[in-house]
C-alpha cells in the first residue's frame, strides 16, 4: 500500500469527515490519496494558520482530533499560532506537514538549508505540541499515526505533529497496527469523595468553578447530573462558558478579568470551591490570589502541575473528569443535597444590583445590549466564536447560551484571526449548520481572506463585526497607562467598510449604528430565506467604548473598574 494512501484510509477509520489545508508542493501525494481513496471532504483555506484554527474548532466539536495538512516551509511554520491555540486550548488536533526528501534534509551538516523550503518545524513546534515525531522510516509510519490520534486525545487532550518527508509519502508499505491503551489516572479514594460530599453539605456560600475541561474529557451531561444532585451554584471561565445553560437557576456567571461583577463578588464570598477542569489562570483569579486562599478548595485536574499552581493549599484529586464524576456517583448515590437558599437569593440580589447591560453608558449602541438581542432570536445558531478583544468580552458578559449550543473562542493563546476560520470548522463538524462568529474590526483583517472559503462551500455562517474602528481594549489600556497615547490603535491604524467587503465576496451584508435598528437586524439572520446562508452584520461601535467591569489590576477580583483603581501597571 502507499503511504498516502495508508494515511487517508487511517483517518477515514477513525471516523475523520473533514480535514482543512492549504496545497503545498510537499503534501500533494496525501490530498491526492484523500481525494482518490476517500470520502473525506478536503476543505481548502487561504492561509495555514486559518486552516489551524478551522482544525481546532472541529476537534472541539466533534471530539476527535481536527486535522489540518499544510506543506514544509512557510506551511508548516504558519500552522505554530493554530497549533498553540490548540495546546493552550486542551484542543485536540493532529498536524501532518510536509517534508522534503529525506536526501535532502540538511541532517549534520553545518549550513542553514540543503532542500528548497526545509525547514526544522519539529524543533519549533516540541514545546507546544503533546508530541512530534518526523518519519525516518517508511514502516514506523503506521504505528506513529496510532500513536499521534491517541496521544491527542487522551489526558488532557492537545495537538500531535507529524512531519513527513515526501519520497516516504509514495513509498509502499504493509501496515501492521497494534492498538495502544489510554493512559489511566491513581483511582480516586472513597475518604477524599465522602469529605468532600461532607463539605458540600456544610457549606453556606459553595460554588463550582466550570472550565473547558469539562467539554475536552466529553462529559457535559455527567456534570449536568452533579450540578442537579448536589444543587451548588456555577460560576464559569471563559472557555466554560457554555457547560451550563443561561436560564438554568444554578448558574451564576462568568468570572474573571472582565467577568460579570455578582459573579466575581460570588467568587470572592464564596466558602467551598469546587473547581473542575479549569488551571485557575491570571484571568480568572487577578494577579492577587491571597483572598482565594481563605476558604476550601477542590481541585479536580488531569494534570498534576496545575494544582497548587497559583492558587495553593487546594486538595486536589488527580484525575480525569469522567472518572471523578462516576466515582462521585458511586459514593453520593443516596445522599441528599440542599439548595443553598440564602445564598442564591444574595447572588441574585447583586446580580439585580450591578446588571450587565448598565456596566457601560456609551454613544450610540451598547454591545452588550446588543449581545443579549443576538441571542433572544438565534435560538438557532448550533455554536458562538469569539474572537479576542473587547468584543470577546462583552460576549462572555452577556450572551445567552442554550443548552446544546457552544460557545468557542482562543483562550490561552488569546490569538486575533480565530474566529472566522474556527467558524468554519465547526459549521463543517455541525454538517454545515449554522453558527454565529463574532468579530471585531482589527481582527476581521486578519483572516478576512476566509470570506472566500465560506462562499465556496455555502456555509450558513453569520458573521458579526463589531467595528469601533479601533484596538479597543489595548486602547482601554493606554488610556488607564499611557495617558490617551493611541498610537497603533486609534491612530496609525484603520478599517474598512466590511459591508462592502463583504459584497465583493458576494455576501449579503448591512450595517447599523444606532440601538432603535438592533432588533430587525438581528432578526434579518433568521428569516426563512436567509437561514441556510452566509451573512455580514457590522455594528458601528464607538471608538471609546470601554469593557467594564475589569479587574483593577493588583486587587482582589471583587474590586474592579471603574469603581476601583488598579494599584500598578498591568503586567498580563
Amino acid at each position: 500500500m502507499k503511504v498516502s494512501d495508508f494515511i487517508a484510509g487511517f483517518l477515514e477509520k477513525k471516523g475523520i469527515k473533514s480535514v482543512f489545508e492549504l496545497s503545498g508542493g510537499m503534501i500533494t501525494h496525501i490530498l491526492d490519496s484523500l481525494h482518490q481513496t476517500t470520502n473525506i471532504h478536503i476543505v481548502t483555506m487561504h492561509h495555514e494558520q486559518a486552516a489551524a484554527f478551522a482544525a481546532e474548532a472541529y476537534g472541539r466539536i466533534t471530539g476527535l482530533p481536527g486535522i489540518a495538512l499544510a506543506t514544509s516551509g512557510p506551511g508548516a511554520t504558519n500552522l505554530l499560532t493554530g497549533i498553540g491555540s490548540c495546546y493552550f486550548d486542551s484542543s485536540p488536533a493532529i498536524f501532518i506537514t510536509g517534508q522534503v526528501n529525506r536526501h535532502e534534509l540538511r541532517g549534520d551538516r553545518e549550513i542553514r538549508q540543503l532542500g528548497f523550503q526545509e525547514t526544522d518545524i519539529i524543533s519549533m513546534a516540541k514545546p507546544i505540541t503533546k508530541a512530534c515525531f518526523q518519519i525516518n522510516e517508511a514502516d514506523e509510519l503506521p504505528q506513529v499515526f496510532e500513536e499521534a490520534f491517541r496521544i491527542a486525545l487522551e489526558g488532557r487532550p492537545g495537538p500531535v505533529l507529524i512531519d513527513i518527508p515526501m519520497d516516504i509519502q509514495r513509498a509502499q508499505i504493509s501496515p501492521d497496527i497494534e492498538d495502544n491503551n489510554l493512559v489511566s489516572f491513581p483511582s480516586i479514594s472513597n475518604e477524599i469523595l465522602e469529605e468532600l460530599i461532607k463539605d458540600i453539605k456544610g457549606a453556606k456560600r459553595p460554588l463550582v468553578l466550570a472550565g473547558r475541561g469539562i467539554k475536552s474529557s466529553n462529559c457535559q451531561q455527567k456534570f449536568d447530573d452533579f450540578v442537579k444532585h448536589t444543587k451548588v451554584p456555577v460560576i464559569t471561565t471563559l472557555l466554560g462558558l457554555d457547560t451550563i445553560s443561561y436560564n438554568d437557576p444554578l448558574r451564576v456567571g462568568f468570572i474573571g478579568s472582565y467577568g460579570n461583577r455578582w459573579a466575581n463578588l460570588a467568587f470572592g464570598e464564596c466558602d467551598l470551591l469546587i473547581v473542575l477542569g479549569s488551571r485557575l489562570d491570571i484571568r480568572q483569579t487577578g494577579a492577587d490570589t491571597a483572598f482565594i486562599g481563605n476558604r476550601k478548595i477542590y481541585h479536580i485536574d488531569c494534570e498534576r502541575g496545575e494544582v497548587n499552581n497559583r492558587v495553593k493549599s487546594c486538595i486536589g484529586i488527580i484525575t480525569d473528569l469522567r472518572e471523578f464524576f462516576a466515582k462521585f456517583n458511586q459514593v453520593a448515590v443516596n445522599e441528599h443535597f440542599d439548595l443553598p437558599v440564602e445564598w442564591m437569593t444574595n447572588i441574585n440580589e447583586q446580580k439585580e444590583r450591578w446588571p450587565d447591560i448598565n456596566e457601560l453608558d456609551p454613544k450610540g449602541i451598547n454591545p452588550n445590549v446588543f449581545m443579549h438581542e443576538l441571542s433572544k432570536v438565534s435560538k438557532a445558531a448550533k455554536v458562538y466564536l469569539a474572537d479576542v478583544g473587547s468584543h470577546q468580552m462583552w460576549a462572555a458578559q452577556s450572551l445567552e447560551i442554550n443548552k446544546g449550543q457552544h460557545f468557542l473562542t482562543s483562550g490561552g493563546m488569546g490569538a486575533m484571526g480565530f474566529s472566522l476560520p474556527a467558524g468554519i470548522g465547526a459549521s463543517i463538524a455541525l454538517d454545515k449548520q449554522p453558527v454565529i462568529v463574532l468579530i471585531g474590526d482589527g481582527c476581521m483583517q486578519i483572516n478576512i481572506q476566509e470570506l472566500q472559503t465560506i462562499v465556496r462551500n455555502k456555509l450558513p455562517i453569520k458573521i458579526v463585526v463589531l467595528n469601533n474602528r479601533t484596538l479597543g481594549m489595548i486602547r482601554q489600556f493606554q488610556d488607564s497607562y499611557f495617558e490617551s497615547r493611541y498610537q497603533s490603535t486609534y491612530w496609525g491604524y484603520d478599517a474598512p467598510d466590511f459591508d462592502k467587503v463583504a459584497n465583493a465576496y458576494g455576501i449579503s451584508s448591512r450595517t447599523i449604528d444606532v440601538s432603535e435598528d438592533v432588533t430587525e437586524a438581528v432578526s434579518w439572520f433568521w428569516t426563512k430565506e436567509n437561514l441556510d446562508k452566509p451573512q455580514l452584520l457590522q455594528v458601528m461601535i464607538d471608538p471609546h467604548t470601554n469593557t467594564y467591569p475589569k479587574i483593577a489590576f493588583g486587587r482582589p477580583i471583587t474590586e474592579m473598574e471603574p469603581f476601583a483603581k488598579p494599584i500598578e501597571m498591568e503586567g498580563t
